[in-house]
């Protein structure tokens, strides 16, 4: 059998581990103040760096001003003092030192500086425009960030600290791989990689990112499934003789409908709700229609890519092809029903997720 390296990420909810009101209340206030300095300091990272690519392109500059993007100690044409990547992390560090953990803004600038640098010929030639990040982005932990690890008696959760915050995890009763995982990585079996920390509202996630060795079923390279996606039968696939149907028209399309007009009904009745608490009250029963049809969508497309894979790897074939896919996708975005009702970008990146970790080689034709 192959043995491989695989890396998994798992979104684990946590609980400040007081009871203290105050504390708790202090404990927000922190991750907030951190949410808001990545914020800004993502957005310098990626202007800063920018800018410096782009000092060589501005021609109308005097000749002795288009010099090296270089260390000056390394190249004498060089303008920095130092490299690239440490430029930004100086300016972090002068104006956030005092204000949040350098190890969080390190973690920060290692990743949007790789990032930049696998875009930065789209940012060249006019491909796309330069990223823009979002108030809510994800707070980068480094691995060695959580200290403190300890299981609570009689139960399945840990406690652990993090720059002097307190946390425990809240696994539920949801038997999935989150707590295998966790456990396994506590015990060293598995890597816990940087990660990251999510505040969504009064909730806070655990983004965390595993890497372990894996063996891979034996596939045989000879053996080549070619897969076609459609609204009409969502998955058909085919293995040498063999050719599968994976769901149905009725059963993936017809119930979003009926989830769709449900929302359409709330929307006509909204206006006549009490108003306790203004729009968020009236739009309650609409926005939580919204979210069971995401919902719903996720685990048909979840259920649907599994089983694709799980014939793949019945029949060891080593290959998936996915057959006339990008001209499938362009004729969708042509008509507004199916674009609306239908998402072959999400099944796609299901299917190359699954694929991946059961060593299927993808290809999207």
């Amino acid at each position: 059998m192959e043995t491989r390296k695989i890396t998994l990420t798992r979104r684990i909810q946590l609980l400040i581990n007081s009871g203290d009101d105050q504390v708790r209340h202090a404990t927000w206030e922190t991750l907030w103040q951190w949410q808001h300095f990545c914020f800004r300091a993502a957005n310098q990272i990626s202007t800063h760096h920018f800018i410096q690519d782009q000092i060589k392109e501005l021609f109308y500059l005097k000749d002795d001003t288009k010099v090296k993007l270089t260390d000056v100690h390394k190249d004498p044409d060089g303008i920095l003092t130092t490299s690239k990547t440490n430029t930004t992390y100086q300016f972090l560090s002068k104006r956030y030192k005092q204000e949040i953990p350098m190890a969080i803004l390190s973690s920060l600038n290692k990743t949007l500086v790789s990032t930049y640098n696998r875009e930065k010929e789209a940012y060249w030639k006019g491909d796309r425009s330069l990223r823009n990040y979002r108030r809510n982005i994800p707070i980068p932990i480094p691995a060695g960030a959580l200290t403190k690890i300890r299981p609570i008696d009689q139960s399945r959760n840990y406690t652990f600290s993090l720059y002097g915050l307190h946390f425990r995890t809240y696994f539920g009763k949801v038997l999935d791989d989150k707590y295998c995982m966790w456990k396994k990585a506590i015990d060293g079996a598995y890597k816990l990689c940087n990660s990251s920390l999510q505040l969504d509202d009064s909730k806070i996630y655990l983004l965390a990112v595993f890497q372990f060795d894996k063996q891979v079923d034996n596939l045989n390279p000879e053996v080549i499934a070619e897969a076609s996606l459609s609204i009409e039968i969502p998955v058909v696939v085919k293995i040498n003789s063999y050719q599968y149907r994976i769901g149905t028209k009725e059963d993936f399309l017809y119930r979003r409908l009926a989830i769709q007009e449900a929302i359409r009904r709330c929307q006509k009745s909204s206006s006549f709700n009490r108003t306790k608490n203004g729009k968020t009250r009236m739009r309650q029963k609409v926005n939580s229609f919204c979210d069971a049809e995401k919902r719903y969508v996720n685990y048909k497309l979840h259920v649907y890519s599994k089983r694709l894979i799980d014939l793949c790897i019945k029949h060891q074939a080593a290959t998936l092809i996915l057959v006339g896919q990008h001209e499938t996708e362009d004729l969708a975005k042509e008509e507004k029903f199916v674009m609306r009702n239908w998402n072959y970008s999400g099944l796609r990146q299901k299917i190359a997720y699954k694929a991946y970790k059961a060593g299927i080689n993808l290809i999207v034709e």
